[in-house]
């Protein structure tokens, strides 16, 4: 085990991405689109989630997965929204479990079959849609049928796009109207509060077997200026900063050390 992390008290490094679904952090003022999305993907409808970088779309999208990973739902996550129609509609017949077909109308068709064969089984898919600002605009035309499945009788699967703020831009367009009417839950992520990166660093920390504070209040704020709540660039420095305060067997991260980490930070950017 690394010093650092015997110094803290630590069993695991504590800023990684090294954590599973049940034990992820979702801040209270991200509940509420949890709850949205969960009500909606019961509900058979579909949904839109944007914000800027680092504000917490993974793991709302994390927490979503971990809510519906129960009986009732199948996810299919999708992260490569470059891809053409054709391709785009290959890669989800192969996260489906299905063989890839020669043109788009048959792997419409697939999809749709199998589709079907999950409603009789009570399952109903969700599709998540990473990066969806990158779509491009063959996709979106033709994402609206999967959306107007038998003359919106039935809903075949759950569409969640998740992308940058631009994506709702794109989507309200004219163009796209048939598939942006069709999506009720129109969600957006606004920045972390202050009190969000205070409870993200305690639950962090106490999860890697850190039950005291290390943190003081000032190093907190001046943390949460520096990064504006981004949970990757919290990461980085309070990784830096546990590091640097054990070689100085410190016994709390203070505003001076976290400063000096941002200054160090600075030197190599310039």
């Amino acid at each position: 085990m690394s010093r650092w992390l015997t110094h803290w008290g630590l069993r695991d490094a504590p800023f990684t991405k090294e954590i599973g679904d049940a034990d992820l952090w979702v801040p209270t003022s991200r509940k509420g689109a949890v709850e949205r999305l969960v009500e909606t993907c019961r509900e058979r409808g579909h949904a839109v989630l944007v914000g800027e970088p680092g504000v917490g779309k993974t793991c709302v999208l994390r927490a979503l997965r971990h809510r519906l990973g129960q009986d009732g739902f199948r996810l299919t996550y999708c992260h490569n929204a470059t891809l053409g129609r054709r391709d785009f509609y290959r890669h989800v017949c192969l996260a489906l479990g299905l063989s890839p077909k020669a043109t788009a109308a048959a792997v419409f068709y697939a999809i749709a079959t199998h589709v079907e064969g999950l409603g009789t089984e009570k399952v109903h898919p969700v599709l998540l849609i990473d990066e969806a600002h990158l779509l491009h605009q063959d996709v979106l035309d033709h994402l609206h049928i999967l959306a107007n499945y038998e003359w919106d009788s039935r809903a075949l699967l759950s569409l969640v796009l998740v992308g940058l703020p631009e994506t709702r831009q794109r989507l309200a367009l004219a163009k796209n109207r048939s598939l942006w009417s069709r999506i009720h839950s129109r969600l957006s992520l606004g920045e972390a509060t202050p009190g969000d990166t205070a409870e993200y660093l305690a639950h962090r920390l106490r999860h890697a077997g850190c039950e005291r504070e290390v943190f003081t209040s000032d190093a907190i704020a001046l943390l949460h200026e520096d990064s504006r709540g981004r949970l990757r660039d919290i990461d980085r420095v309070t990784t830096e900063a546990l590091k640097l305060g054990a070689r100085r067997k410190l016994r709390t991260i203070d505003r001076e050390l976290v400063a000096r980490v941002l200054g160090a930070d600075a030197v190599v950017e310039d």
